[in-house]
C-alpha cells in the first residue's frame, strides 16, 4: 500500500439530511457533529447554502458552519450551488466549498438551473472571489453524474474529461469524482479516475464521493484507493442520496467504510465503537428513518483488534 492513510469525510448533515423529510433541530445537528469529531473524524461536510425554500432541511447551514469551526481538529466543509451561496460559506468561516458540477447537462438544469456553460462562468465567478479577497477557502467542484444518469442514462467519458478540463481553467483547486445515481462499478471507477488524472494531474483528483445504490459502493472506493484516491465520501449509517436524480439512494456507509479500511491496515484516526454509538442520535431524532449498516448489526468480529 503506496499511502495508508485514508481521509473519511463525512457527509451525513448535508448529503444524509438532505433527501429525507426529517428536520433535525440546530442543537441535535451541532451534538451529531461533536460526536463524529470526538470519534475521530476530521472532515464534515455540514450543511448546503440553498434556499430554505429549495431544501428547508438546511435552513441553519451558516449556524451550523459557524459552530463547527470552533472545533479543533475539523476541517468544515459546505455545498454551495453559486457564487452567493458561495459569498455566504465564505462569510461563516467554511474552511472548504464544493460546487457540483453535473456532467450530464439535463441533471444540471434541474439540480441547480443552470448550464454547463453557465456553470463554468459561475465556477470562474468563486474562484475570482476567493482570490480577490485572498481567502484561504479550498474550492473544490464535485464532477457529479459522472458514471451515468438517472435521467438520460450514459453520460460519454469524453464529456467528463474535457468538463474536468474547463473546470481547472475556471479555477477549482480540485475535482471530486462524484457517482451520484450508483451506477458506476470497480473497472469504471478504476478507468475513469486514470483517465482523470491523466487529463488534469494526479494531484488534482484526490477525492471520490460514491452511492450505495446498487451495493457497490464499497467495492467502488476500495478501486479508488488502488487509484491513489485519498479521500473517501461517506455517511453514517448510510443516510442520503439526491433528491434530484431519481433513484439515487444511498450514500457508502461510514461504520462499514471505516471497518473495512481498518481490517486493512489502512489508517483513519477513528475510533470504531465511538462511531458505531452515534446510530444512537440519529435514531433517536428520527425514528422513522430507515438507517443503514452491515458492521454495526452484526458487530466486530469475535477478538478484533484495531
Amino acid at each position: 500500500m503506496a499511502n495508508k492513510q485514508i481521509l473519511v469525510s463525512e457527509v451525513g448533515p448535508r448529503d444524509g439530511l438532505q433527501s429525507i423529510d426529517a428536520i433535525l433541530p440546530t442543537e441535535i445537528k451541532k451534538n451529531w457533529i461533536l460526536a463524529m469529531v470526538d470519534a475521530g473524524i476530521q472532515e464534515i461536510e455540514v450543511g448546503s447554502f440553498v434556499p430554505a425554500s429549495i431544501i428547508p432541511q438546511l435552513a441553519d447551514t451558516a449556524e451550523i458552519v459557524e459552530y463547527a469551526i470552533t472545533i479543533p481538529n475539523l476541517t468544515v466543509a459546505a455545498l454551495v450551488p453559486n457564487l452567493r451561496g458561495a459569498i455566504n460559506a465564505i462569510d461563516s468561516g467554511a474552511h472548504k466549498i464544493s460546487i457540483p458540477f453535473s456532467t450530464s447537462e439535463t441533471h444540471s438544469i434541474r439540480n441547480v438551473k443552470r448550464t454547463h456553460e453557465q456553470m463554468f462562468d459561475e465556477i470562474k465567478k468563486v474562484s475570482d472571489y476567493i482570490n480577490n479577497n485572498n481567502c484561504s477557502t479550498h474550492l473544490e467542484v464535485a464532477l457529479a453524474t459522472a458514471f451515468g444518469c438517472s435521467i438520460i442514462g450514459e453520460v460519454p467519458e469524453d464529456l467528463v474529461i474535457k468538463s474536468a478540463e474547463k473546470i481547472m481553467e475556471a479555477g477549482s483547486k480540485e475535482i471530486v469524482l462524484s457517482d451520484t445515481t450508483g451506477y458506476g462499478d470497480p473497472a469504471t471507477v478504476k478507468k475513469l479516475i486514470r483517465k482523470l488524472q491523466s487529463a488534469i494531474g494526479k494531484d488534482k483528483i484526490n477525492g471520490i464521493h460514491l452511492h450505495n445504490t446498487r451495493g457497490l459502493g464499497l467495492a467502488n472506493a476500495f478501486a479508488a484507493i488502488e487509484e491513489g484516491i485519498t479521500t473517501i465520501d461517506s455517511s453514517i449509517s448510510g443516510i442520503g442520496g439526491c433528491p434530484f436524480a431519481p433513484g439515487a439512494s444511498g450514500n457508502i456507509v461510514t461504520e462499514d467504510l471505516v471497518f473495512m479500511l481498518d481490517a486493512m491496515g489502512y489508517e483513519t484516526g477513528i475510533d470504531l465503537e465511538k462511531l458505531f454509538s452515534i446510530r444512537n442520535i440519529l435514531s433517536d431524532a428520527m425514528p422513522d428513518e430507515p438507517l443503514y449498516g452491515y458492521t454495526i448489526d452484526a458487530g466486530l468480529p469475535v477478538g478484533y483488534k484495531y
